[in-house]
């Protein structure tokens, strides 16, 4: 089996290949074995090179596949310092957290349409697929269903326990107050 044509090729235009590794990596021995794995690539490819009709674009997009390919590969390693203090056990947690007295005691004003699909779908993991083939449902109804539900005990959750959200919708603070 003849390499001239894989040969030939790579000669014309090995320098503007590892032109383009040299731009797009800082390391001038990652560029070499980047550049060395695309010509072995190019050669398993054997006769089929020669049959190629624009060798240079399939060695440029070789090029870009294997530099995709070992960015990917890349594991950032960082080293932990022995004397990084332990967490505190009583950090801050999300106000979330905070909620799940104010939940319970606003669930149970929800219609029991509502709060059924609330507790199944939000608090025990039930995928909104499963609670509507279990309740005679079609997907977008149970979507719309549950959607409208969370919207009710938001609304309530705001009114009794005076519930404020950050900028991203994230629940920032609550006041739990007793429901009237």
């Amino acid at each position: 089996m003849s390499f001239d044509c894989v040969l030939g090729a790579w000669q014309a235009h090995e320098k503007e290949i590892r032109a383009y590794l040299d731009h797009q990596v800082s390391d001038p021995m990652a560029a070499d074995d980047l550049l060395h794995e695309v010509f072995l690539k190019a050669m398993k490819r054997g006769a089929g090179f020669c049959e190629l009709n624009n060798p240079r674009a399939w060695l440029f997009q070789v090029t870009r596949t294997t530099l995709i390919d070992h960015a990917r590969l890349a594991k950032p390693f960082v080293e932990i310092p022995e004397d990084l203090p332990m967490p505190d056990a009583e950090e801050e947690h999300p106000a979330v957290d905070d909620l799940k007295d104010c939940l319970g005691s606003n669930l149970v004003h929800l219609s029991d349409d509502d709060r059924a699909i609330v507790e199944a779908c939000d608090l025990q993991g039930m995928t909104v697929r499963a609670f509507a083939e279990r309740h005679g449902l079609g997907l977008a109804a149970a979507k719309s269903r549950l959607l409208r539900a969370r919207r009710r005990l938001r609304d309530l959750l705001v009114q009794n326990c005076h519930v404020r959200f950050d900028a991203s919708g994230n629940v920032c603070c609550h006041i739990p107050h007793p429901i009237r």
